[in-house]
């Protein structure tokens, strides 16, 4: 008798706490949606394009560490040219990790993301430093000139 009285009480109670249980998996989906599902589609997604753009004389890292020149592309393979002596490597799309030379793909993984204001900040700066470049290749060069005159 005193479970049905208990039972007719504690129904209403019950449906409250049932509807906050589903209100709180609802709100846990949405959390792992945004935080981990949305982020890494969009990693993806970019990846994808950046193997779909790639054209032959593009200097590539593959997810192995592999460094070198496109020479061929096919639809599922990539040839990779990876030193001097024309030593040609096939890879698969999926292990092409970067795009760029070198020096292009350091720069990018050093430069922190920012905003906009950053960014603009960062393209005044550029230009003196392509200012300082040419002066230090002048010298180089100076340098050069005697050394090939010596050889003469």
């Amino acid at each position: 008798m005193f479970e049905i009285a208990y039972a007719s009480s504690s129904g209403t109670a019950a449906g409250g706490s049932g509807m906050t249980s589903i209100l709180m998996i609802v709100v846990m989906l949405a959390i792992f949606y945004f935080l981990l599902i949305r982020p890494e589609n969009k990693r993806k997604k970019q990846a994808e394009e950046m193997r779909s753009s790639l054209k032959k004389g593009d200097w590539i890292t593959t997810i192995g560490g592999v460094y070198g020149r496109v020479v061929t592309i096919t639809d599922r393979t990539v040839v990779i040219e990876t030193s001097e002596d024309r030593v040609r490597v096939e890879f698969l799309k999926s292990a092409i990790g970067s795009v760029g030379t070198l020096d292009e793909q350091a720069a990018a993984a050093a430069a922190p993301r920012r905003g906009k204001k950053a960014a603009e900040q960062v393209e005044e700066e550029a230009p003196t430093a392509e200012v300082e470049a040419p002066a230090e290749e002048e010298t180089t060069a100076e340098e050069a000139a005697p050394a090939e005159e010596n050889k003469e």
